[in-house]
């Protein structure tokens, strides 16, 4: 079976981190062992790197962080958007819908569901939960 094509919005990262314990550490775990395919473009890069260095995440530890960001740029495949993108109320979000159509993912992973509220092509949005609910039952939705 080929493995799920997956977008991460930046909020698993954020509760990854601030929760290494927690479900998005397992979605994480899932992009570490190549259980999914993870794609980001300089755009979702350039987010998950803004948004780590705002003061409210300075008490995460950074070794952490830069741990948590080595890993999602060795093991994801990089795209290159080629369409603009007005999905989303929120412009920073259509980054990671312009993303996932780069890269035909069959998932956008978000905690965020009030910003993702719309599918793009064969683009689903699901959360953290939900994905590792396919992944346990080892389908595609």
């Amino acid at each position: 079976m080929n493995r799920l094509r997956i977008v991460l919005d930046t909020n698993v990262l954020i509760s990854a981190a601030v929760k290494p314990l927690g479900r998005q550490a397992l979605v994480i775990n899932l992009v570490a062992f190549r259980a999914v395919e993870l794609f980001v473009s300089e755009a979702v890069l350039a987010e998950y790197r803004e948004v780590f260095s705002r003061p409210k995440f300075a008490r995460l530890p950074a070794t952490d962080v830069a741990t948590l960001l080595a890993l999602i740029e060795a093991e994801a495949t990089m795209v290159t958007p080629t369409t603009r993108l007005e999905i989303s109320k929120h412009d920073s979000d259509n980054r990671f819908y312009e993303c996932a159509d780069a890269a035909q993912a069959d998932y956008i992973v978000t905690g965020n569901t009030r910003h993702f509220t719309k599918p793009y092509k064969n683009t689903q949005i699901i959360s953290g939960r939900e994905l590792l609910e396919l992944m346990a039952a080892g389908q595609k939705q």
